[in-house]
C-alpha cells in the first residue's frame, strides 16, 4: 500500500507518518474514531458521522483542531489524493502526546490522523450468503456510547467468535442482545416487526441503525426498540447487523441455530437494498 494519509495539518506517504510513543492515544486509549462509508468518491451519512465525533469529543473533552467545516474538506481531499472510489475513511483524534500521567494534561495538543482503505463495500458477498454470529459475553465498559478506540474486547471477541467458526459475534449482558462486536443487531419477529436495542449507554449510537430504522418506519414496518432476549433472537424470523462498513447485513445463523430458513431474510434484502439506494443518492 502507498497511500497518502493526513496527520496534524500535513499530507504524507503513509510510511512517513509517524505518532509519539507519549501520545495518550497509545498509552491509555485515551482517543476517539469515527469511519464513514465512500461510494463513487463520495461520502456516505457524513453529517451523522460529524454529529457523533462531536458528541464522543464532547463526552471526553476532546478538542479537534479543524472546525467542521474544515474537516469535511479534509475528507474530501483524502479522497481525492488517494483515488478512492469505494471504501472507508478512518478519523482518529487523541489527546495528544503528554509525559504518562492518569490525569489528564493542563494544554493538550490533539493528534488527528486520517487514513483510507479501498474496500468493495457495495458488492459484499455475505450479503448474498449471510453471516453466522456466535453468542459472547458482553465485558465491554460501560460507555459504549462514545466511540473510543478501546476495541480490544471487540477484538477478543471476533478472535472467540472465528475460533468458534463463526463470522462475527453477538455480545450478551444478562439474557439480552447489546449488539454486535462491531455494529448494531437487530432481529425481524415472525409478525414483521423489527426489535432492536433501544439507544442508551450500553451500545454505540449507530448512524445506519438510526437510518435504517427510518427506512423501515417509510416502507410501513413496524419498530419496536427494546431488549431482545437470546431465545428471540434465536427463534427470529429474519436476523441482521448495521453498520457504516457492512450497511445492512443478514445474520443466518446464531450459535449453530439456523434463522428462518438460513438464507438471507426478504426483508432485510429489502432494507438494505433501499439504504444503499437512498444513501448514494445523498451521499456528498
Amino acid at each position: 500500500m502507498n497511500r497518502t494519509v493526513y496527520l496534524n495539518g500535513a499530507w504524507l506517504a503513509e510510511a512517513d507518518a509517524h505518532v509519539s510513543i507519549f501520545d495518550r492515544g497509545f498509552l491509555f486509549a485515551d482517543a476517539i474514531y469515527e469511519v464513514t462509508g465512500v461510494v463513487n468518491g463520495k461520502l456516505l451519512e457524513y453529517e451523522g458521522h460529524s454529529a457523533r465525533l462531536q458528541r464522543s469529543m464532547g463526552e471526553l473533552g476532546l478538542v479537534c483542531p479543524l472546525s467542521p467545516e474544515e474537516l469535511l474538506g479534509v475528507h474530501r481531499e483524502i479522497v481525492h489524493r488517494n483515488a478512492l472510489s469505494e471504501g472507508l475513511i478512518y478519523l482518529q483524534i487523541s489527546r495528544g502526546p503528554a509525559d504518562r500521567d492518569f490525569a489528564f494534561p493542563a494544554n493538550p495538543v490533539p493528534t488527528l490522523v486520517l487514513f483510507t482503505q479501498a474496500k468493495a463495500v457495495l458488492d459484499n458477498p455475505k450479503a448474498r450468503t449471510g453471516i453466522s454470529v456466535a453468542l459472547l459475553p458482553d465485558l465491554r465498559w460501560a460507555r459504549c456510547d462514545i466511540k473510543t478506540v478501546q476495541l480490544l474486547y471487540p477484538s477478543m471477541a471476533k478472535m472467540e467468535a472465528a475460533r468458534q467458526g463463526a463470522d462475527d459475534a453477538w455480545l450478551v449482558e444478562d439474557g439480552f442482545v447489546t449488539e454486535a462486536s462491531s455494529a448494531s443487531a437487530h432481529i425481524i419477529t415472525s409478525d414483521g416487526v423489527l426489535v432492536t436495542r433501544p439507544l442508551s449507554q450500553a451500545i454505540l449510537h449507530g448512524i445506519t441503525r438510526h437510518s435504517v430504522l427510518d427506512l423501515a418506519t417509510t416502507i410501513g414496518v413496524a419498530v419496536e426498540e427494546r431488549p431482545f432476549s437470546v431465545e428471540e433472537a434465536k427463534t427470529a424470523a429474519e436476523a441482521f447487523i448495521t453498520s457504516a462498513t457492512n450497511f445492512v447485513l443478514p445474520v443466518t445463523q446464531i450459535d449453530g441455530q439456523l434463522i428462518g430458513d438460513g438464507q438471507p431474510g426478504p426483508l432485510t434484502l429489502r432494507l438494505r437494498e433501499l439504504y444503499i439506494e437512498r444513501k448514494i443518492a445523498s451521499a456528498i
